[in-house]
């Protein structure tokens, strides 16, 4: 049998057996001849091919430009095929079977520089401090308040404006954080934002929340939140798309480790439960010191 008979067989039984749709048989029905041409041109058949020429179709999709998630769906549909093969007898052995799937690279969170978030908390602090109605001054103060815990915690956004003021611990030298899954953490807070967090909490009304609000949850939102930053983010020059609450969160725990901080330190303070999760963030540093070599190497470029 050749091997478009072999991807005939294939595609007649996805159709009877399985019910598979008309759109998803032709769509194998192109995967497997692109896989087939490909086994062809390095002199092999479909019953023969080994791994390695399963690795080299695939390194080849990815010079092509295609995607890790593409790439990966037409593994899916030849891993397919070749178990179909070996359960009908046609051959032993599945050369797809310890081929790794294509992975899309992790999206870098984004992050800024300490110049930039120095520029925030200076116009947050004035603005707070500045002579304004009293609804534009509570406002402009509880901005100001979030920003210094959340640049000195690195909580989650929902987190932070959730907070209870019973979390507020040691004369606010310290936080308890309820996280994901009911999980408590305690988290220190630094001297500028310890001394926010005790002025704020003098001008606010009696009530459980760190942030009141006249919402049904009773604190405030983060869509609030959110709004306010990248009002400030304007006034200092930085684009609103670059700025978002995680943003802070981001930036947080990037400056702790480009200062020496030990990475499970910075895991815990985050309350990640996964240390892989936190160790995105060395990939940021990485990513900054190639770009610093490349950009100012004598012999980059040359």
């Amino acid at each position: 049998m050749s091997g478009a008979h072999q991807v005939s067989a294939f595609l007649e039984m996805m159709s009877a057996e399985r019910g598979a749709a008309a759109n998803t048989i032709e769509a194998y029905r192109r995967d497997l001849a692109d896989y087939t041409a490909f086994v062809a041109a390095q002199k092999q058949t479909l019953l023969t091919c080994p791994r390695e020429t399963v690795t080299a179709w695939l390194d080849d999709l990815k010079e092509q430009g295609l995607s890790a998630s593409s790439s990966a769906r037409r593994l899916s549909a030849i891993r397919q095929f070749h178990k179909f093969l070996c359960a009908d007898g046609m051959r032993g052995d599945d050369p797809t079977r310890i081929v790794a799937s294509p992975r899309s690279r992790r999206a870098l969170p984004k992050i800024l520089s300490v110049a930039e978030v120095d520029r925030l908390l200076a116009l947050a602090e004035e603005q707070a401090n500045a002579p304004a109605s009293p609804q534009k001054q509570l406002s402009a103060q509880r901005l100001y308040v979030l920003l210094e815990m959340l640049y000195a915690t690195g909580l989650r956004v929902s987190e932070m404006v959730s907070l209870r003021r019973a979390a507020v611990m040691r004369d606010a030298a310290l936080l308890t954080v309820k996280g994901k899954g009911g999980k408590e953490r305690i988290v220190p807070m630094n001297d500028r934002a310890r001394d926010a967090v005790r002025l704020w909490i003098k001008t606010l009304p009696p009530g459980p929340f760190l942030f009141p609000a006249k919402g049904e949850e009773g604190y405030l939102s983060r869509q609030v939140f959110a709004r306010d930053l990248k009002t400030l983010a304007g006034q200092v020059g930085i684009s609103a798309s670059r700025v978002a609450p995680h943003v802070l969160r981001h930036a947080f725990a990037s400056h702790l480790l480009a200062g020496g901080a030990d990475l499970r330190v910075v895991q815990m303070l985050l309350g990640h439960a996964d240390i892989s999760t936190t160790q995105i963030y060395t990939h940021v540093l990485d990513e900054k010191l190639r770009n610093l070599v490349e950009s100012h190497h004598p012999l980059a470029g040359g």
